[in-house]
């Protein structure tokens, strides 16, 4: 009898260990990817602006593509500045990153499906490994962009991270899985940024100025792919029998035989998964707008004769975010219930959309910013958690995919609908309209989405 009833104490054990340790594994290669891929951030204005001079030929493709850019500028009754050009034209690359993310999403989601997590991750790093050599060898802008393309179709860590933290852990554990995946979120965008930029003045290779910080990126991926192919276990229940309570299942008598459900088993939804990918991207459409604006709220607040530069305000205003959200995530999100978290997001970004209609002061910028802390580190990791828990074991790395994808629509549109609004009708109206959207996305939150059942935790 002892040994009867010890055996799923032990199972158990052995689960709740391989769970640390594939935890300990998506924690530090994520981290990698994250800080590696932040590096750039801060450098596009930079880097622009390199290309520009290196072939100031009008018939260059970024000449060309600034033609165009002029070409909308002048189409609003308002002049636009010049010297918002290079961001301008920047924040169109970081759209093209995320719409052609849209479409790769739910193409990775589906290869885990069929071939496993493992599987795709590491075809993923492999397209990483491609786009950052790029940037390192990138002389001109052709090549920069072709490192853009291929990232933006091969960037597939994020989602491939929440689907390998939805397979090892039960519903009772989902809401604190996914807050680690955000917490690496919050840590790289705190640090990746500024060691990006510092990495950015040291030049060793005269023809492409920033191949220093391309090379260091290139390295933390390059050990991130070399550490996920040595340590990272399959984790899709179809490839492995170490699954949340499998193993136990055979032992105990369950009658499902320590089967995992399949694609081809009904499920039943306590939130539709097409809810979830809607708010998804109605809270990302303001929000990234809102995001890539802040630099031009920036200037504006500063005004022309202030010592101060928007590029130091905005890092500033980049690091309270991150070091308030990974503390936030390391504390109180992964206990709270992934509604709550998103609940208490989107009222959060509200209010610091309504703020920011009617600051004056770069004080007022960082007390907006506090609130912006709070919904990143609660909104998207809440939808995460919600996406997961409505996901069969069959179909979690194409529902989370799509889940992404929308979100990265979202991502994608925002900037160019926002920011237009913003010279067409004034930085008040602008915040004020999207202030009034994000009320309209609490409205679909709070009336729209359930709180899912789950069991207790497993000890």
């Amino acid at each position: 009898m002892a040994t009867a009833s010890e055996a799923p104490s032990a199972t158990n054990a052995a689960s709740q260990t391989h769970r640390k340790k594939v935890l300990r594994v998506i924690f530090i290669s994520l981290l990698l990817d994250l800080i590696s891929f932040t590096f750039i951030l801060p450098l596009f204005p930079s880097l622009l602006d390199f290309y520009l001079k290196r072939d100031p030929s009008p018939n260059s493709l970024l000449n060309r593509i600034f033609h165009y850019l002029n070409a909308y500028k002048n189409s609003f009754a308002k002049p636009i500045d010049s010297r918002y050009d290079i961001v301008l034209l920047g924040g169109a690359l970081g759209s093209l990153f995320s719409f052609l993310q849209a479409f790769a999403a739910p193409v990775i989601g589906r290869i885990s499906d069929k071939h496993g997590r493992r599987t795709a991750l590491l075809w993923s790093m492999t397209g990483n490994i491609i786009s950052v050599a790029l940037w390192v060898a990138a002389t001109d802008f052709r090549t920069f962009l072709a490192s853009r393309v291929v990232g933006g179709l091969s960037e597939g860590n994020v989602q491939m991270a929440n689907a390998i933290a939805t397979d090892i852990s039960d519903e009772s554990q989902r809401g604190a899985t996914m807050a680690m995946v955000g917490a690496c979120f919050s840590i790289a965008f705190t640090f990746g940024p500024a060691l990006g930029a510092a990495l950015a003045n040291v030049t060793v290779i005269a023809a492409n100025p920033f191949a220093t910080a391309a090379g260091v990126s290139l390295f933390l991926i390059v050990a991130e792919t070399l550490y996920l192919y040595r340590s990272l276990p399959e984790t899709h229940p179809k490839f492995t029998k170490l699954t949340n309570g499998a193993a136990s299942d055979s032992k105990t008598g369950n009658t499902t035989g320590g089967k995992t459900p399949t694609r081809n088993e009904k499920k039943r939804h306590t939130n539709n998964p097409m809810l979830l990918n809607a708010v998804h991207l109605l809270f990302l459409l303001p929000f990234s707008g809102m995001e890539f604006s802040l630099p031009f709220l920036a200037t504006t607040l500063l005004g022309e004769d202030s010592s101060t530069s928007p590029s130091a305000l905005n890092g500033r205003v980049l690091g309270i975010v991150g070091l308030i959200a990974s503390l936030l995530q390391g504390t109180m999100v992964r206990r709270m219930p992934p509604l709550l978290t998103v609940r208490i997001g989107v009222v959060s970004c509200a209010i610091a959309f309504f703020l920011l209609a009617q600051i004056s002061t770069v004080g007022g910028l960082q007390v907006a910013a506090c609130f912006l802390a709070v919904t990143s580190a609660t909104v998207v990791t809440g939808l995460n958690s919600l996406g997961s828990l409505e996901a069969g074991d069959g179909e979690r790395g194409v529902i989370l995919g799509r889940l992404r994808s929308w979100g990265q629509f979202g991502r994608a549109l925002g900037p160019l609908v926002f920011c237009s609004f913003f010279w067409w009708a004034g930085r008040e109206a602008a915040f004020t309209t999207g202030g009034v959207a994000m009320l309209g996305v609490c409205g679909v939150v709070f009336a729209g989405l359930k709180a899912p059942v789950v069991g207790k935790a497993s000890k």
